[in-house]
């Protein structure tokens, strides 16, 4: 079978739907309520200038909120043909993650490092999902299997303003390193297994060899991200009348059945 977009590229962008642009527009009250929710206020980050919101979306598998509009059936067409799902494996979401970035993005953190504020400025913080820090050294061990990244922008934002950013092929590269490193490495130890080494050194080689694209998506389309692609979210490039906006996106990361799944698959 031809490899999909997704699988070629590590990203792809769906078309408008009807039923997605409703979706956004019944979610909007929801989003305002989770932002000014000061219960959640531990999620804002970096200065206040990013909302990172994970598992806040009290959305059921379908993705409906509150009994709203579920995302709809063609949308679950097409991420099932990208992502290549069998007719028999499920597709249920988990509880959304709401991430909110301000003008101004990225401002430094007290207890951020001058190495990582500059990264996350130079780089787009760019990261694989599910490599989480672990210990006060913070080394990274795969702990989430996702199956794929679905991002839902909740407005029209600025091209300028916060755009995901992908580094195109760069799941191929980070699937081979992993897939080395685990090898003979039983399934259930992978999440004490230290990735670090192998995954800066490949990051390091995808910024030379991937292209980097940001993704700027209009609401009623939405974009996926393959589960091993680098990928980030560039600074918000300041321009006249930007204060006080935001870019607002809903991920969903449904977790893979089988960890293999999560490495060797496609």
């Amino acid at each position: 079978m031809k490899p999909t977009q997704l699988i070629q590229h590590g990203c792809c962008v769906s078309a408008r739907s009807e039923a997605l642009a409703n979706w956004v527009d019944a979610l909007q009250p929801v989003a305002e309520q989770l932002l000014n929710d000061t219960a959640l206020a531990h999620w804002w980050r970096h200065g206040e200038t990013w909302f990172a919101g994970v598992n806040v979306l009290p959305n059921d598998s379908s993705g409906s909120v509150n009994n709203g509009p579920s995302l709809g059936a063609e949308l679950f067409t097409w991420i099932r043909r990208q992502v290549m799902l069998a007719a028999g494996e499920s597709l249920a979401l988990e509880p959304g993650q709401l991430s909110v970035v301000k003008s101004g993005y990225p401002q430094r953190d007290a207890q951020e490092t001058e190495a990582a504020h500059r990264f996350r400025r130079n780089r787009d913080a760019a990261h694989v999902d599910g490599l989480l820090p672990v210990g006060e050294q913070r080394r990274r061990m795969p702990q989430e299997f996702h199956r794929f990244i679905l991002a839902i922008p909740l407005q029209l934002s600025p091209a300028h303003a916060g755009p995901t950013v992908v580094w195109e092929g760069s799941h191929k590269l980070m699937q081979q390193a992993f897939a080395d490193a685990l090898r003979g490495i039983p399934e259930q130890d992978w999440p004490q297994t230290d990735l670090t080494d192998v995954y800066q050194r490949t990051r390091s080689e995808v910024f030379v060899r991937c292209k980097r694209v940001e993704v700027h998506v209009p609401p009623g389309a939405c974009y996926l991200i393959h589960r091993l692609a680098v990928h980030g979210v560039a600074p918000w490039q300041e321009q006249a009348g930007d204060q006080g906006k935001l870019r607002s996106i809903v991920f969903f990361r449904p977790e893979c059945d089988k960890r293999q799944d999560w490495l060797l698959r496609d």
